[in-house]
């Protein structure tokens, strides 16, 4: 796993690849994880993901399930090729002494993978939490009013509809956060997306490589293809339920306007606190189900572009493991 001159630019078109596909395919479940993990308990307007994706779908058609994915799929490469490229440094480094890597070094450059990301990967998602959570807020609005009017009238008249609130758009929300907050406000939630993304790193990459080397035919073999694409579905999903409730934490505090009645919070601490004394502790695997959902696929399409070798078959280079 040394830093080979070929692999890494073919493990980034392959990273860039699996990303794109894998963010297409899986972007109505994160949708709805981020719907579920916003609801708080006195204005519950959706009971699971299925109710979540038909409602979506009814009041915001079937693009409505897609708002963020821009975001998402413009800066998924670069989020993957500072992954991919920093746990090959780390690695690089880290089996100079040319010892074979032992679990706790894998550990430590998965670590290190998952801070390096975290420069893409929170804008990112505070963007993207702003795009998904649009719809939730304006349905809430729309139900409230239309209760509002019916008890206003005795429920003579049909209610009449509130005007709707224009769109934000990822661009306008950019502009507004720097103006208003500098780059500061473009890097709220760093902490929570830390907590969730480096042990999220160290769960993965042991758990993974425990798994994939069951599978192993003798030593000193690869395993097969499937075992590969089920190690990763499965670590994938592990750690993704394992580090829930900093992603729930962190869905809150990136998300900057609230629901009627909605909690505010003013950092980490104050976040978990409240959603522990409101909410209960079940409310921290609030979308848990989604999250392992989408890790899942999206770990299993990355083996699939490895394995398939797209970016040396580009290249004209020799086939790199990931």
């Amino acid at each position: 796993h040394s830093l080979r001159p070929h692999s890494l630019p073919a493990k980034l078109i392959n990273g860039g690849i699996a990303g794109l596909i894998g963010v297409t395919c899986v972007f109505p479940i994160d949708l709805a994880k981020t719907r579920l993990q916003n609801q708080q308990n006195g204005q519950r307007l959706y009971t699971s993901m299925s109710d979540c994706l038909i409602k979506t779908i009814r009041s915001e058609g079937y693009f409505g399930m897609y708002r963020g994915a821009a975001v998402n799929l413009t800066l998924v490469t670069p989020e993957k090729a500072i992954k991919l490229a920093a746990n090959d440094f780390f690695r690089y480094q880290l089996s100079k002494d040319g010892q074979k890597l032992t679990l706790f070094k894998e550990m430590l450059a998965g670590c290190g993978a998952g801070t390096c990301q975290v420069i893409v990967t929170t804008p990112m998602e505070m963007l993207k939490i702003q795009l998904q959570d649009a719809g939730r807020i304006a349905a809430q609005r729309k139900t409230l009013s239309g209760q509002a009017q019916l008890s206003g009238r005795g429920g003579a008249q049909p209610p009449v509809e509130p005007p709707a609130a224009p769109r934000p758009t990822a661009t306008q929300l950019t502009r507004d956060l720097l103006r208003s907050r500098g780059i500061a406000g473009l890097y709220k939630g760093l902490g929570a997306t830390l907590l969730r993304d480096v042990p999220f790193s160290i769960v993965y990459f042991p758990l993974f490589a425990n798994l994939n080397q069951l599978g192993q035919p003798a030593s000193g073999e690869k395993s097969p293809f499937y075992v590969s694409f089920l190690a990763g579905c499965v670590a994938g999903s592990a750690a993704a339920v394992a580090v829930n409730p900093c992603d729930v934490v962190k869905t809150r505090l990136q998300t900057l306007q609230r629901g009627v009645n909605e909690d505010t919070y003013s950092g980490f601490l104050d976040c978990a606190r409240k959603i522990l004394r409101n909410e209960g502790p079940t409310a921290f695997l609030k979308g848990a189900y989604c999250r392992a959902l989408v890790i899942a696929p999206l770990f299993g399409i990355a083996q699939v572009v490895y394995f398939l070798g797209i970016a040396e078959t580009l290249l004209g280079l020799p086939r790199v493991q990931p």
